[in-house]
């Protein structure tokens, strides 16, 4: 039915060298396109998705394939291919070097494999579905952290911040003041590897699209933790909501997401 370790050998080709692009022209974007306000895409984001997708087609040509920059293409098939070419868009078109590339693959809705390359720090992080999650071949486990209050957080704010209600300001206002600390630094792939690793313990965000979660959220589960949506429920990379944790704060986290919910 499967061939994971091909699967797994062709998103690492694929993914390094979409790598090596991005690398370098790190620092030289000459294009800006903007899909929304504030919600941008760089002729980087385009070139690292071609190198990916003909490569997945090339290997696995009767594969469909969805990724944030083009419709879904390719036949109908159980194989789903799930593509961000860069997470992280606002933080490359600034030199700012925190981004990554992400690569997931569902196998009659369920994700199967992940592979997730942070190519300034040359860190690559691996999973497969009951096998585990590693990140540059070591395996990796979640914190142990077992109270918000000593718990460091991740989060991000949707791109139509300027204009919805529904703008993640009412959650990270009442996490902030719970947890010891919460970074935003601009990937949600990279947010919920480093809840994976045990860097965070834990993260929330809403309005992701499903290149957002999908390969991070094997990464989680995979190493111990959990993942639901806002109200505890299993979580759909198709949902948008989501949080991730290392399991042991998971209540206190859905706990502040209602309360915040109550007092806005």
């Amino acid at each position: 039915m499967q061939d994971t370790e091909r699967f797994i050998e062709t998103a690492l080709r694929a993914t390094k060298r979409a790598s090596r692009f991005l690398v370098n022209h790190f620092g030289k974007v000459q294009r800006i396109e903007f899909k929304g306000e504030i919600n941008i895409v760089t002729e980087a984001d385009r070139i690292s998705e071609t190198i990916i997708i003909e490569m997945i087609k090339s290997n696995f040509p009767d594969h469909e394939i969805l990724s944030e920059e083009s419709a879904r293409t390719g036949p109908s098939s159980p194989y789903l291919w799930i593509i961000d070419p860069l997470d992280g868009t606002t933080n490359y078109a600034h030199g700012f070097p925190f981004f990554c590339i992400s690569v997931a693959l569902q196998f009659n809705g369920e994700i199967i494999m992940a592979v997730v390359r942070n190519p300034i720090l040359h860190e690559l992080f691996v999973a497969e579905k009951g096998k585990g999650a590693y990140l540059n071949g070591k395996r990796i486990r979640v914190s142990q952290i077992d109270k918000l209050s000593k718990s460091l957080l991740a989060t991000g704010f949707p791109y139509d911040i300027r204009t919805s209600r529904a703008d993640n300001l009412n959650y990270f206002c009442i996490f902030s003041k719970r947890a010891q600390a919460v970074r935003r630094a601009g990937s949600a792939v990279l947010d919920l590897c480093y809840v994976a690793c045990g860097r965070f313990d834990g993260f929330w965000e809403m309005k992701l699209g499903p290149w957002d979660i999908a390969a991070g959220m094997l990464m989680v589960e995979e190493s111990g933790g959990k993942v639901s949506d806002f109200k505890g429920n299993r979580c759909s990379i198709f949902n948008g909501d989501i949080v991730a944790s290392n399991g042991l704060i998971h209540h206190e986290m859905i706990e502040t997401i209602r309360m915040a919910e109550e007092a806005s």
